[in-house]
């Protein structure tokens, strides 16, 4: 439904307020109304009505008494509630609903007793939080908390709706799980930095971590990368895999929790590990034997083979990474490319004008591109900051990096800035040493992983999905060791693929790894195989020393700056060579290393949850039944887009 000015986009009626405090309700308590969500003026509002002012009388499910059997509103002796105590069979607000901003009280007076001074609407950005009723009631209810800390009437549904409204809400908030409280759901806005300053709210790390608590109090950021403590009820539920076209809904009771998927129903049994060495860089000579008249290179797959092989010198990346990036065309000749970089270059500095044309009046009204500037800024000041390139105080290159991703968020309006890309930056800075080129690399990374920094976080629960599923072909007993440990999620594998390992090597053997993963060669996910090369590695010392979930997180955080980038990469492409040698490999599994087409959405074993192996395009037999006690808190779950539910919803 629209009008001038506005949009209905969700409406649903049989939604009552309870006047009463009386365990069972007196029929004149009960106010029914219609409750909508409605786009107006740049604003959500959600607003409530009692089905006389919204012209339903069909929405009563109680006749009125006679006009003597007594006032409808609630009597002074009525009991009243303490606000820090609601009965699920009765939840009122102690604070009188305050009188709709277009039709004030005449003369400030109290509201009136009569139904329409019940009425009410709320900006949605105005809402701190939303309370859900205990599942089993006759019907559900939701209380609305304000930023001022004040709560909205409570919302009966009695002919269900809770969780439509809901799914509509999560179009723009982000509602997640309050730790202490399942049944609350804190709200944040649909924004690039709601991620990380809800890392504070959400009680990221352990209280039990006294030192890495108090270091996350004063800086989130830092703490999230650099002390990698361990991860709880944030990330246990925003990463838990769901299997494609299970509901998934706000709280699920234990008849149905989503199945976890983790079970393996069929052995794959894997031949002896390939030996693997790696080739000597591709050096200046071998680049030139590679280019053709025009400046065209030639026999470009046999050159991208070598480079996987061996990586590059470093007086050559600064002119590969540009076609490794997509910058440049591999097919291009040299005059094609110049012209293309001109075209590129006035793209990028038009795009620069936008943010450098806003005067700091201008931004005071503008709070996103304030919040973004913010952002970069405390992150450029400590990105690489020991490295000579960005050393010093009143270093260029910080400048440089505070202006590319400034501009990239000019670029992309819809992902901006997050916490993280100053990282996926620096190095190709630090190689190209031009702005413009610079920037054009950059968005070519970024198109790589800008799935990792979208808010949902469901590219990062389908990547540690696909691991899990790797990992459980390749070393079934470290799986269930982890399992054991309740360190099954894989969490802390989060931070490797987030920015692909670059806090884990030493910067030159980030810019090696990172050569070679770009060919993407010999799969599109050879990052994964890489991440289960570590752990490999590192099998024995996990299982042989007993370590418990504590110790798991410290001991892979403490692996920082002490791998070999040849040595990880010679096992990962033995991984490779191993699984791929293998006749009866599960087709959810050759999904994974490119070596099948992805299967049809109604497949029972997509990529994006590690689903029970399967032999190949045979349907999987169902997952074995898991404990539901067993399973990760859920703190943030993604609303499912079906219809839903019975009156108890």
């Amino acid at each position: 439904m629209e009008g001038a000015g506005y949009r209905v986009v969700f409406e649903k009626g049989g939604v009552y307020l309870h006047t009463s405090a009386k365990k069972h309700q007196d029929p004149d308590s009960l106010i029914a109304g219609v409750v909508r969500v409605v786009e107006k003026d740049n604003d959500v509002l959600l607003s409530w009505a009692p089905v006389e002012e919204a012209g339903d009388a069909t929405q009563m499910l109680f006749s009125k008494k006679d006009a003597g059997g007594g006032d409808s509103c609630a009597s002074e002796d009525e009991p009243s509630f303490d606000p820090g105590y609601e009965p699920d069979w009765a939840v009122i607000s102690t604070v009188r609903p305050r009188p709709r901003r277009s039709e004030p009280s005449a003369g400030g007076a109290e509201p009136s007793c009569h139904r329409d001074s019940w009425a009410f609407w709320v900006s949605l950005g105005e809402l701190k939080s939303i309370r859900r009723s205990k599942p089993g009631l006759s019907w559900a209810y939701l209380v609305l908390v304000t930023q001022a800390g004040g709560s909205l009437p409570a919302l009966h549904f009695h002919r269900g709706g809770t969780r439509a409204l809901l799914r509509v809400l999560s179009r723009y908030l982000l509602l997640a799980s309050s730790p202490q409280d399942s049944r609350l759901y804190l709200v944040f806005p649909h924004d690039s930095s709601a991620l990380s300053s809800s890392f504070h709210h959400l009680q990221l790390f352990d209280q039990d971590s006294s030192n890495v608590v108090s270091r996350f109090l004063q800086d989130p950021y830092s703490t999230t990368f650099n002390s990698f403590s361990r991860v709880t009820n944030f990330f246990r539920g925003a990463l838990q895999p769901h299997p494609e076209g299970a509901p998934r809904d706000l709280h699920p009771g234990p008849e149905d929790e989503p199945e976890p998927g983790f079970e393996v129903i069929s052995c794959v049994e894997l031949g002896p590990r390939p030996a693997v060495e790696r080739a000597p860089p591709v050096t200046e000579e071998e680049w030139a034997r590679h280019v053709g008249p025009e400046g065209r290179l030639q026999r470009v797959p046999e050159l991208r083979a070598r480079i996987f092989s061996g990586g590059l010198s470093p007086s050559l990346r600064r002119e590969a990474w540009k076609f490794l990036l997509g910058y440049l065309s591999w097919g291009g000749s040299a005059e094609e490319h110049k012209a293309h970089v001109r075209r590129k270059t006035d793209e990028y500095f038009r795009m620069k004008l936008q943010w450098k044309s806003v005067s700091p009046e201008q931004e005071r009204r503008n709070s996103l591109l304030h919040g973004y500037r913010s952002l970069i800024e405390r992150d450029v000041s400590r990105t690489d900051r020991t490295n000579k390139f960005y050393e010093g105080p009143e270093n260029p290159g910080l400048g440089l990096l505070h202006d590319i991703l400034l501009t990239y968020c000019m670029y992309h309006f819809d992902l901006g800035y997050v916490q993280g890309m100053s990282d996926l930056l620096s190095p190709i800075l630090y190689v190209v040493q031009n702005e413009v080129d610079a920037f054009w690399c950059f968005c070519g990374f970024m198109e790589l992983v800008h799935g990792n920094f979208e808010e949902s976080q469901e590219t990062m629960k389908r990547q540690l999905g696909q691991l899990l599923l790797l990992l459980r072909v390749l070393d079934p007993p470290l799986c269930d060791f982890l399992d054991s440990q309740d360190s099954g999620s894989l969490c802390f594998c989060f931070r490797w693929l987030l920015i692909w390992f670059k806090r884990e090597f030493p910067f030159l053997d980030v810019l090696r790894l990172w050569e070679v993963l770009w060919t993407g060669l010999p799969g599109p996910n050879l990052h994964l195989l890489v991440a289960c090369a570590i752990l490999d590695m590192e099998r024995d010392t996990l299982m042989l020393s007993g370590f418990g979930s504590n110790e798991i997180l410290k001991h892979i955080n403490e692996l920082t700056m002490k791998l070999s980038v040849e040595d990880v990469l010679t096992r990962a492409e033995a991984l490779y060579r191993q699984l791929t040698a293998c006749t009866e490999l599960p087709h959810n599994v050759q999904e994974v290393l490119g070596l099948a087409p992805p299967a049809a959405p109604h497949s029972p074993s997509p990529p994006a949850s590690p689903l029970p192996l399967s032999p190949t395009r045979t349907p999987p037999a169902p997952p074995l039944p898991a404990d539901p006690a067993a399973q990760p808190d859920s703190s943030l779950e993604i609303l499912p887009e079906e219809e839903e539910d019975g009156v108890g919803s």
